[in-house]
């Protein structure tokens, strides 16, 4: 059986019964970083084999684990913070162990994403998580115009080095959209920042330290009656008499002709 568990994301008191009672039963314990998983065990007065388990070694070590899973071992997959295979390995193996067969379960537990949404005071019903923003600037601005357009908010990870590039290109775009900076969730420094683009990128105009969370606000939308302003505008400009243009984008909006006349003027 594998058993796929979340651990916390700082403080170590912050884990489930069930983990902590899959890590002492189970036959190994792949860990992301070992050294940190023996922290959260010694904590626990847990016991565990430990076997790497991260990115650069994901597909032998999927190829080696397979075999044992199907013979009936007993193993806990777990990542430094949160569950894995969310931003953190695994995703493969678990998707490995099903096609063989095999019985997967998911113990859930602390998250870096819900726990910022909430701290952000900015949720809704909907939520967007985009994982880690892109590294090339070009690409983090299309990814950002990509999600101007959504009506929820956008939950992502981002280093400390690059937070300043980051807050500065939301800046370029939205300077007004309200964000919160959610750096060290559950340890001893936490702290939740939140303010405008403009504001936070004059806060984090240098690289904090830690583990960073960004929750980013809905864009705010243009007001309708001032789309079809400009609709009016723009027809003006293009010869349209007054009236006349007024009263076609009245009819295709539910912004009153006499609104739109005088806007116009």
């Amino acid at each position: 059986m594998l058993s796929v568990c979340a651990t916390p994301i700082g403080n170590l008191d912050d884990v489930t019964l069930r983990v902590l009672a899959e890590l002492r039963e189970a036959d190994i314990v792949l860990a992301e970083d070992t050294r940190h998983t023996r922290g959260l065990l010694r904590r626990h007065g847990i016991d565990a084999k430990l076997v790497s388990y991260h990115e650069h070694n994901e597909a032998e070590r999927v190829a080696q684990l397979l075999p044992r899973l199907a013979g009936g071992e007993r193993v806990a997959l777990v990542s430094d913070a949160g569950l894995p295979g969310i931003s953190d390995p695994g995703a493969r193996l678990v998707r490995a162990a099903l096609e063989e067969g095999v019985s997967v379960t998911v113990l859930p537990g602390p998250s870096a994403v819900e726990t910022a949404l909430v701290a952000s005071g900015l949720v809704a019903e909907r939520y967007a998580f985009v994982g880690f923003l892109p590294r090339k600037a070009g690409e983090l601005r299309a990814l950002l115009a990509e999600l101007a357009p959504l009506g929820w908010p956008v939950v992502a990870f981002e280093s400390p080095q690059r937070l300043p590039a980051t807050l500065r290109a939301l800046l370029a775009g939205a300077p007004e959209r309200e964000v919160a900076v959610c750096r060290e969730l559950t340890k001893r420094f936490e702290e939740v920042v939140r303010g405008s683009a403009a504001e936070l990128a004059g806060r984090f105009a240098e690289a904090p330290k830690g583990e960073i969370t960004l929750v980013l606000a809905p864009v705010a939308a243009e007001p309708p009656g001032d789309e079809a302003a400009r609709a009016v505008a723009d027809l003006v400009s293009a010869g349209t008499p007054r009236r006349l243009a007024a009263d076609v984008v009245a009819r295709l909006t539910d912004v009153p002709r006499n609104e739109l006349y005088r806007a116009s003027l």
